[in-house]
């Protein structure tokens, strides 16, 4: 594979799209294609740290997932109930982290994560982190509201109110934007996802489903990232200039 060591993008986030369709290719419950996507999340975990990825954030459940069938949503709330093992995180010195609306997770999945990222946070490799119960207008609309009642509680003033003010009320405060924006399954669409955040990120799109996207897979977006220019508003020749200049 033809891409720079050098040059991995810092921050991946990933949409892991297709479970249910995987399933239904092989005639069986849509549960059983959220348990071999399972297997792929430590895949994936394994070979971002190998690769030197820093943060690794994974679309787990959006808040509009509450709407699926109950016996699909308790499904799934299980199986990351079992799929937090504390062995994949510490055998690849990965620590955990959680962006989302926690205060709708099962009593007993928020105990466990909450015991997960407590023994997971002295790991330093890679950040693995779980968007569950997650949206950007929820979030977006979390962080207006609490802003509003910073200015009426005189904390702030309209006038400090500025992109870096806004960042620092989002779910994602503590960690960089993505540099890598990946999606499985062959839809062409972001679904409420880190929209903020990803004003700057290249977007990979590819027709595997999550199942079946593996480390090659994993490779194949990662050339394709490095193949492009990023220019964030610039021009190419002003790009080219600062290469020359840092070259």
């Amino acid at each position: 594979m033809n891409y720079e060591l050098d040059k991995i993008p810092k921050h991946i986030a990933i949409i892991m799209d297709g479970n249910g369709r995987w399933a239904t290719q092989r005639g069986k419950d849509r549960s059983f294609g959220h348990q071999a996507g399972v297997e792929s999340v430590h895949k994936i975990t394994s070979e971002c740290t190998r690769l030197g990825v820093k943060w690794l954030t994974l679309y787990t459940f959006s808040t509009e997932n509450w709407n699926r069938p109950i016996e699909e949503v308790q499904a799934l709330m299980g199986l990351l109930m079992t799929s937090l093992e504390e062995e994949i995180f510490m055998k690849n010195n990965v620590r955990l982290q959680v962006i989302g609306d926690m205060q709708r997770v099962p009593k007993d999945v928020r105990e466990k994560i909450e015991e997960t990222i407590e023994h997971t946070a002295k790991n330093d490799s890679m950040t693995l982190v779980i968007a569950l119960s997650y949206s950007s207008k929820w979030e977006l609309t979390k962080a207006v509201k609490n802003i509003v009642g910073d200015v009426q509680q005189g904390k702030l003033t309209v006038n400090d109110i500025n992109e870096d003010l806004i960042n620092t009320y989002l779910e994602t405060a503590h960690m960089p934007d993505p540099d890598l924006l990946i999606r499985t399954g062959g839809e062409l669409r972001i679904s409420n996802y880190l929209l903020w955040q990803i004003a700057y990120s290249e977007l990979y799109f590819c027709d595997t489903y999550w199942p079946d996207f593996d480390e090659e897979c994993l490779h194949k977006a990662i050339e394709s990232y490095q193949n492009r220019q990023r220019r964030f508003g610039k021009t190419e020749a002003q790009i080219e200039q600062e290469l020359r200049i840092k070259g």
